[in-house]
Order: structure tokens, then C-alpha cells, then sequence
């Protein structure tokens, strides 16, 4: 394409942006952007349609319209916000029917050529069905016509209608193309729209500033205490056929991504936004506070972590926006508009035009959720509005969160019960030793209002600690804190599991070594990895958890006391924690017929093991005896029919 030559000769223009700068020199100067002149224009697209992709169910396939010729820094129309493009992707049975929003993508190969002008639009979609599909676009033209969903369209481009067939998967194992999408199904679990499994995540909630990556177009730091990510350590973890951008940038985070998964880890959390929060270094625009102006060669990067991330099992937390940005009333001491929060918290044009951005970019991906703020502080109605219009705005049903302070959770959480918003889930922030309580609470509340919630723990405090490095781990003395990485296992990861949750995602605090803010070498929780790992294999192979609710009443715990937790279906299968305790009596009064005995060592893994007790009769309270291995430590035991 003869537009990328010039675009990309243009964008190298001379600038570093992996040094931190200060906000007095953030100065809007063309010269020192790799912009192209936008006075330069080219001829519009002739409407031509590719489609592209491996057309099989669940993979993601691109449709590419030849339009109207715009630049990232048009203003007038202004090429994200005065263009509205959707595409009609509907099966041939008719059903599934998705309405898909599309984007502006510059030369259609921005990745690589650092394009910010061109005539590519985009929409894409994960068939979730063989056969024939057929599409329509549309593409309209207005003030605000890609907020409000509106515009006249534009005839050349309006109308263009064809086909494409797509086969039958040919993915195994973790990559999500093989199960499916996960969607929220009215159950406290998500579930894959293909196997019909259901979903149990354990995985990174740090650093939340993933995407504060030196190797992205465009990214910088405005604090010294947020320096940009070179994942150094784990360039060693990219593999050749992995994926890389502009002559092997990427390397460093595609590692982690494969590291985290090679672990057995199957989550990874971040912030698309973070301007003006704790690490002031991530935001989608050409500009920190350019908020109507995206960056699609950034985007496109991002786009290349994503899909990686897919394909190896790795589900994806969106955190949409961080604390400091959420609203612009930030109390006495902080009086004022905060310039970096979207529409001063109200669902206007700016936090629209966000939602729109990221739900057309990357709402194809199979397995993530929508966290509309952590630790947010918005007003109920706020909070409301930015639901309604994700849930509107997306294609598929995926999982739509919120995460707050832990002294706001009543306050935040309740409002948003049953029919009272469209909310799907809670992202729990508590300390590492209440996740039980909080999790059982959450569930059990929001059963109650007749709209189960997925309740995931991804934050364990305290604020400052989070979950400790492995001992040693560049001297690290775990003595330095009150708890180990074995509590965590037991009073966060296992909690969360047994009161019938989601999972956990690992946050790493702010004081310890590789923390929320600086971590960039995953290495340092490996054996808190391998745990999850044996945790979710564990579940997944032997426990029917979605069929499952917590009954510690069985096993005479009346007070949510850590020691001991249970899992049941009652009169068909039970999982029994013995966390801080080496033995229980479970009450199968009411049940008949024998039951087996099993144990499971959570910290090493392995095969069932067996003690004197290996069968049970029920009508009446067992005593499941002793550990296979006296060793103080947590055992699960499985008592099923």
C-alpha cells in the first residue's frame, strides 16, 4: 500500500519515548510527535471489503473496509468520534445475529508501520457457529456519531454486503479457541459457549501497569515512581513463532504472557488508563489527555498482546479506569475538576467514545471481563449508566465487574443488586485473611436478589504487602511480614474456592519486591503459581464446582472459621478443606448409600491418596480420620458417591 511508505518514513521522527518527561513539558508540538502532517491527504477508499482471519468457529476474523480517508488528528470531522461504523454479522440460520461496532485503523498495518492516517476500517468478530455468515455494514457521518450511535449514512460506503464461510475449530487445550467464549450465563460462573465447561481463574492482578511498555508506539511515564517495562527477564520466554512487532519489539512481554501460562496461570489484569493514577503511564490516545484522538499503531500493539494471551489461556481483566481518575469531585483537600477523569465520572462523550473504543477493538476476544473502575467512586447512578451502555454497546454477554474499597462494599455493591443493574460480577479487593467472609457474602447476597454475580478476590491486602515473593527471592526474608505464601494459599486462594467463588487474581502490593507499580519479572511468585496451577487442575478434573455451594454447617463450622471449609452437592459429593486442622466429621445424615474417600495434597499435587477410612455410609455423621502424611500442613479430602 503506497500510504504506508510516507506514513512510516513520517513517524519516524526523532523523540524518545521511554523517558519519563514532566507534565510543564507535555506540550502539544506536532515536531516532536511522530505524526504525519494532516494537511497531507489522500484519495478515499474505493469501498472495497476483505475479510480475513482463519474462518473457523471462535477465531477472530477481520473485516476491512476501504473508506473515507481520515488522520488521527482530524478535528473536523474528527475520525473517531464523527464516524459511526457497524457491521451486521449474522449466521445463516439466523442466529447468533451480532451487531459489531467498528474503528478507525489508519493504513490497516499500523503495528508495524506506526501509521496515524489512511482509509482502513475495521470490525471483527468470533464466529461462535460453522457455516455460512453473511455481513452489512454501515457506515454514517455526524457530530458525535460514534457516541450516539447515529450520523447520515454515507452512501458509497452503507449497504456493502457479502459472505464468508467458516469450519470447525482445530484448537486444543488452553488456547480459548477450543472451548469457546466464556459468557456470563445467569450462574456464578462463566461458562465456554462451546465445551459448556465452566470457568475458574487464577492468575496476575499485577502489575497494573502492564501495558506501560517501552516497546508500545508512543508510551511514556510522567512519574518517576512508574517507569516503563522492559520485562527484561523474560525475553528468554519467547519462543520463535511467537508473536513480535517492528523488527522484534514485544519479546519482553510476550515472554511473560507465555511464562505465566507455561505456569499454569490463567489471568492477567491491567489498565488501559491510568493517567493521572499511580503509575501515570498508560492511556489509549495520541495524547495523555487528548481523550478524542486514539492511537491506533498503540492500540494495534496492544491488540498483538491480546490475541497472544488467547491463545494461551489467558483470561483478560480490563480495569477501565483507576481511582484517581473516575470522578472530578476528589474532596477538601483535592477541590476541582480532575483534568485526566472522562466527563467528570458521567457517561458522556468522552467515557462513551472510550467504552465504544475498546469494546470495537478488542470485544471479539473470547475470555474477559468489563471492570468498570477499580477501587471506584463514582455515584450509584454514574456507576449505573456506564453498565447500561457496556452491556448495550458489546456484541456477547461477556462478564461486567466493579471493584471498590473494602469499606465501600456495602455502600457500592448493594445498589447494584439484582434488577438494579446490569452488573454480572464483583472484583473483591479485602485483606488476604477475610477473602472467605467477603466471598461468601457476595455470592450469597447477590443469589438472594435473584441475579447471581461472579465473585472473583483480586485484590489481597494489606495495601502495602499484597502476596509476598517466594522466600529467597532476591533475599526476601519472609519473616519481614506477618504471613507466608502458604497463608495466602490458604486463606485467599482456597477460601475464595471453597465459599463457592470464581478465583483469585494475585495482587503484589507496594513495598515488596517486584510490586503493583514495578513488577516486571513474574519469576518472583513462581510457587504461588504452581499452587494455583494444582488448585485449578484439581477443580477442573474432579469437582462439579458450578453444581456446588458452600456447607461448612457440615462439617460443624458455624462461624466461618478458618480452619476447615466445605464444598457440596449435597447427597452426591463433597470437598473438605482442612487448611489450619487435620481432621473433620461431615454430617451425611439425610443421604443414603457409600461413599469414597479420597485425600489431595494441595501444595504438591499428585494422585489421590487413601488412609484407613476409604469408604463411608450416609444417615449419619463420619469421621474422615487422619491425613495420609501428618505433616501439619492443608489436605483436601473428596467424599463422593
Amino acid at each position: 500500500m503506497f500510504i504506508s511508505a510516507f506514513l512510516f518514513a513520517a513517524s519516524a521522527l526523532a523523540f524518545d519515548f521511554s523517558q519519563p518527561i514532566a507534565t510543564e513539558d507535555l506540550v502539544f508540538e506536532e515536531s516532536k510527535l511522530p505524526f504525519t502532517d494532516p494537511s497531507m491527504r489522500m484519495p478515499d477508499g474505493d469501498g472495497s471489503i476483505s475479510i480475513t482471519g482463519e474462518l473457523k468457529r471462535w477465531h477472530k476474523v477481520t473485516l476491512t473496509l476501504d473508506g473515507p480517508f481520515v488522520h488521527e488528528l482530524d478535528k473536523d470531522p474528527n475520525a473517531f468520534t464523527d464516524y459511526n461504523m457497524m457491521v451486521n454479522f449474522k449466521h445463516e440460520s439466523g442466529m447468533p445475529s451480532y451487531e459489531v461496532p467498528g474503528y478507525f485503523a489508519a493504513d490497516g498495518n499500523a503495528s508495524e508501520s506506526s501509521a496515524d492516517a489512511g482509509t482502513k476500517w475495521r470490525a471483527h468478530v468470533s464466529p461462535d457457529k460453522a457455516g455460512k455468515w453473511t455481513y452489512t455494514v454501515s457506515l454514517k457521518k455526524g457530530k458525535n456519531a460514534a457516541q450516539e450511535f447515529s450520523g447520515d449514512e454515507m452512501d458509497k460506503y452503507s449497504g456493502i454486503s457479502g459472505e464468508f464461510t467458516i469450519g470447525v475449530t482445530d484448537k486444543t487445550g488452553r488456547d480459548f479457541r477450543s472451548g469457546g467464549r466464556l459468557e456470563y450465563v445467569g450462574k456464578h460462573f462463566l461458562q465456554y459457549q462451546g465445551s459448556k465447561n465452566y470457568f475458574l481463574k487464577a492468575g496476575a492482578d499485577a502489575p497494573e501497569t502492564l501495558l506501560a511498555y517501552k516497546d508500545f508506539d508512543a508510551t511514556i511515564t510522567m512519574k518517576e515512581k512508574g517507569p516503563l517495562k522492559t520485562y527484561e527477564k523474560h525475553i528468554g520466554d519467547w519462543k520463535e513463532g511467537y508473536p513480535s512487532w517492528k523488527n522484534g519489539k514485544g519479546k519482553g512481554l510476550i515472554g511473560a504472557v507465555a511464562y505465566l501460562s507455561g505456569k499454569g496461570a490463567n489471568s492477567l489484569s491491567f489498565l488501559p488508563y491510568n493517567a493521572g493514577g499511580d503509575g501515570d503511564n498508560v492511556w489509549p490516545f495520541i495524547k495523555r489527555n487528548e481523550k478524542f484522538h486514539y492511537d491506533c499503531s498503540k492500540l494495534d500493539q496492544w491488540g498483538i498482546v491480546f490475541d497472544f494471551a488467547q491463545e494461551k489461556g489467558m483470561y483478560l481483566h480490563f480495569k477501565l479506569q483507576e481511582n484517581e481518575l473516575d470522578d472530578n469531585i476528589r474532596g477538601k483537600d483535592k477541590p476541582g475538576i480532575v483534568e485526566e477523569s472522562l466527563d467528570g465520572g458521567d457517561l458522556g462523550p468522552e467515557r462513551k467514545l472510550y467504552c465504544r473504543e475498546m469494546v470495537a477493538r478488542f470485544g471479539y476476544l473470547l475470555a474477559l471481563n468489563w471492570n468498570i473502575g477499580e477501587e471506584n467512586t463514582q455515584s450509584t447512578q454514574q456507576r449505573q449508566d456506564m453498565i447500561s451502555f457496556l452491556s448495550d454497546i458489546q456484541p456477547y454477554n461477556h462478564n461486567i465487574v466493579i471493584h471498590t474499597f473494602p469499606s465501600q462494599q456495602d455502600k457500592v455493591y448493594n445498589a447494584l443488586l439484582g434488577e438494579k443493574s446490569l452488573l454480572t460480577g464483583v472484583s473483591l479487593q479485602n485483606d488476604w485473611d477475610e477473602v472467605f467472609e467477603k466471598t461468601l457474602h457476595w455470592r450469597n447476597a447477590s443469589a438472594e436478589s435473584g441475579r447471581p454475580w461472579v465473585v472473583a478476590n483480586d485484590e489481597q491486602g494489606s495495601a502495602s504487602q499484597g502476596v509476598p515473593p517466594d522466600p529467597g527471592y532476591n533475599g526476601f526474608d519472609p519473616a519481614s511480614i506477618d504471613y507466608d505464601i502458604h497463608d495466602i494459599r490458604k486463606q485467599s486462594l482456597y477460601a475464595n474456592l471453597m465459599a463457592g467463588g470464581a478465583g483469585v487474581e494475585y495482587y503484589f502490593g507496594y513495598k515488596l519486591p517486584e510490586n503493583d507499580l514495578l513488577c516486571e519479572d513474574f519469576r518472583s511468585r513462581d510457587k504461588s503459581w504452581d499452587f494455583c496451577k494444582i488448585a485449578l487442575d484439581f477443580f477442573n478434573e474432579n469437582i462439579p464446582f458450578h453444581e456446588m455451594k458452600n456447607a461448612d454447617v457440615l462439617i460443624g463450622n458455624t462461624t466461618g472459621d478458618k480452619g476447615k471449609h466445605c464444598l457440596a452437592k449435597e447427597g452426591e459429593i463433597y470437598l473438605v478443606y482442612l487448611a489450619y486442622e487435620n481432621t473433620s466429621t461431615l454430617d451425611l445424615r439425610g443421604t443414603k448409600g457409600s461413599y469414597k474417600v479420597k485425600w489431595f495434597n494441595p501444595r504438591t499435587g499428585g494422585e489421590f491418596q487413601t488412609t484407613g477410612i476409604k469408604k463411608v455410609k450416609g444417615g449419619k455423621a463420619i469421621d474422615l480420620g487422619q491425613p495420609p502424611v501428618d505433616d501439619k500442613e492443608d489436605w483436601l479430602v473428596l467424599i463422593s458417591k
